[in-house]
Parts: structure tokens; C-alpha cells; sequence
């Protein structure tokens, strides 16, 4: 599978370390930053990590800040993302599964390497089930999007 992945600088360490261990389990990873601990913003990284996946240059993105919440809000403003934020096994696939989630976030301030190594396999395997009610329920996602055409809120 081809993983796009991107991190703050809060985030970095976490993804240096998984970079490694998706490549050992045969994904093709595509490192969009940041580099290093320097400080910058996490929008620049859930844009980055969701634009790929809407090109169609990744299959899935993995996003990594402090807490993960701020990259999640950033990574949800981009239609046709859907971000799940995720510090348990049963969300890193149910997320698919149900949602069609397709970027994971992390909280590297929250999660240590072995548990987002063990998220990162749950996430990674897992398919959307395409049943009747997650079926409906995604479409009625996608209408929200459509709807508020992702109006940024004061």
C-alpha cells in the first residue's frame, strides 16, 4: 500500500521511528515532512498528507502531531478526507471499516512507538465493509461536505 505521511514538529520522532516499520511490512512510504524539530505548523502537514491522498499519490495518509487533535481538525477541512483520530487498536480499524476513514492521527505526546506500530497495522489491514448502514451513513458524510461546502466557522 502506498502510505502518505506527515508530522509536525512535535510529531517528528513518532515518525521516524514508523517510517521504518511500514517499510518492513512492504507499504511504500512517502515522507512529506517536517524533517526536523524545528517549529512549524501541523495545517501545512494534514494538507500536505490529504492532498495526497485525494491525488490518488497514496492510499492512505498518517498524520502525527502533539496531541493529534489539531491535525485532525486541519486534515477534515479537505473534502473528501476523513480523519480519524485514533489512540486504541478497536478505532485504528473500526475507523475503516465503518467511516472509510483514510488518514489515522496520532497524539505522539499521547502514544508511544509500539502502540502507533500496533494502530499502524490495525489501520493498515483493515477495508471498509461496504454494508447498507455504513454505506448510507458515509453518503450522508459526503452530503455534509457538499452542503457546507467546508465553511470555516469563527
Amino acid at each position: 500500500m502506498r502510505v502518505a505521511i506527515g508530522a509536525d514538529h512535535a510529531g517528528y520522532a513518532l515518525k521516524q521511528e514508523v517510517i521504518p516499520f511500514l517499510e518492513s511490512l512492504g507499504h511504500v512510504v512517502t515522507d512529506l515532512g517536517t524533517h526536523s524539530t524545528e517549529p512549524v505548523d501541523y495545517p501545512d502537514y494534514a494538507e500536505a498528507v490529504g492532498l495526497a491522498v485525494l491525488e490518488n499519490r497514496a492510499d492512505r495518509g498518517v498524520l502525527i502531531c502533539g496531541s493529534g487533535v489539531g491535525a485532525s481538525v486541519a486534515a477534515n477541512k479537505l473534502p473528501g478526507i476523513r480523519a480519524g483520530l485514533a489512540h486504541d487498536c478497536y478505532s485504528a480499524h473500526q475507523g475503516v471499516e465503518h467511516d472509510d476513514m483514510n488518514v489515522i492521527v496520532f497524539g505522539a505526546r499521547v502514544i508511544g512507538v509500539e502502540l502507533a506500530k500496533d494502530l499502524l497495522g490495525d489501520y493498515l489491514k483493515a477495508e471498509f465493509t461496504h454494508a447498507e448502514r455504513h454505506v448510507r451513513r458515509l453518503a450522508k458524510v459526503k452530503a455534509l461536505e457538499v452542503k457546507y461546502g467546508q465553511q470555516a466557522r469563527s
